[in-house]
């Protein structure tokens, strides 16, 4: 039976995409944000969070892991530093995340608030991205670093800028701003995107799929029942804070990760895989009669033109260059990134 890869032969899919990567393209990309105050907000999440949060400068931002007692995975999220006393974190989990910090509140004197409704995000991401939004804002984002949050204006409209975003794109922005304000932000992307060659992004497999795994970047699907240093997610981690999770986890480091993530490529075009991102273990990678592993994402890249994906294995099993065969299709072990 020929499965007719869904990627490679959809010009929709493929225009968004590539203004992505030449010019510019911008979408509607909402988290669920949870505004955290109060005298220990600080040092509180810096409990809840396996990289530092309480040295964060105000204005500046970090991608960081949240982490069971095993060390699992149950959350990555980004937290932002808007005053001394003052956090958000953007989460695609807040029905898991406010149980959480109900259950390790304890004595420390920290307020959390659901605010989701009151913000829209949209990301503005491609080559052309920081054009882009020079051309909306009334200050200058030239001189604004990357992982920083400012206050800004957009046609007198209040805002923030964030420099980041889920693209790997080196110009990526997010615009942060009040969610009744969303037609009038709409029509300023529109106004300025398109005469750069700026698209709106409306497919949902290219800015949550696509995308994301060219850059080499996770889904929390992909993390569930793993812990950091097996995802290559440890690099930023401070070993002398106490973190929920850190005792597990240092034994991980002074062990060895029993697994590692790797990337894949696959030239065949029409190809049926089924990988733990859409639900279920992942098809299994079988090498000289051993299970070696799991199929975690399964995707296409438009740059490269081929089908890419990672892979769940036991460390050291396979090495950059393997040829290997998941199911009856032929693939190539690579590096996660892709671009």
């Amino acid at each position: 039976m020929t499965n007719k890869n869904i990627y490679k032969y959809d010009n929709m899919k493929r225009t968004e995409h590539m203004a992505v990567r030449k010019t510019a393209g911008w979408y509607l990309w909402t988290h669920h944000l949870m505004e955290v105050t109060g005298r220990d907000s600080a040092i509180f999440l810096d409990k809840i969070y396996a990289n530092p949060i309480a040295n964060l400068k105000v204005g500046r931002d970090r991608y960081t892991t949240m982490l069971n007692d095993n060390a699992e995975i149950i959350d990555d999220v980004v937290v932002f530093r808007l005053g001394e006393e003052k956090f958000w974190i953007s989460t695609l989990f807040m029905n898991k995340l406010k149980p959480w910090l109900d259950q390790h509140k304890g004595e420390y004197e920290v307020q959390y608030t659901n605010i989701t409704k009151k913000y829209h995000m949209y990301a503005v991401q491609g080559p052309k991205a920081k054009e882009l939004i020079n051309s909306m804002v009334e200050e200058n984002i030239d001189d604004q670093k990357f992982f920083s949050i400012k206050d800004n204006k957009i046609d007198g409209i209040p805002v923030k800028i964030n420099y980041g975003g889920f693209t790997g794109e080196k110009f990526g922005y997010e615009i942060y701003f009040p969610s009744e304000e969303i037609g009038k932000i709409e029509a300023e992307l529109k106004k300025h995107g398109e005469p750069l060659g700026a698209k709106e992004v409306t497919e949902f497999q290219i800015m949550a799929w696509t995308l994301p795994t060219e850059a080499g970047f996770y889904y929390l699907r992909d993390l569930l029942h793993t812990n950091p240093i097996e995802v290559g997610l440890d690099s930023g981690i401070d070993w002398d804070k106490d973190f929920i999770g850190k005792e597990a986890l240092l034994k991980v480091k002074e062990n060895g990760p029993a697994r590692e993530m790797l990337g894949f490529t696959m030239d065949q075009d029409d190809v049926h895989l089924n990988a733990k991102d859409l639900g279920g273990p992942g098809d299994p990678i079988i090498v000289d009669g051993e299970e070696i592993g799991r199929l975690s994402k399964f995707n296409y890249s438009y740059v490269l033109d081929k089908n890419v994906g990672y892979i769940l294995a036991k460390k050291d099993a396979l090495k950059i260059g393997d040829k290997i065969k998941i199911k009856d299709y032929e693939a190539v072990i690579s590096e996660r990134k892709f671009i």
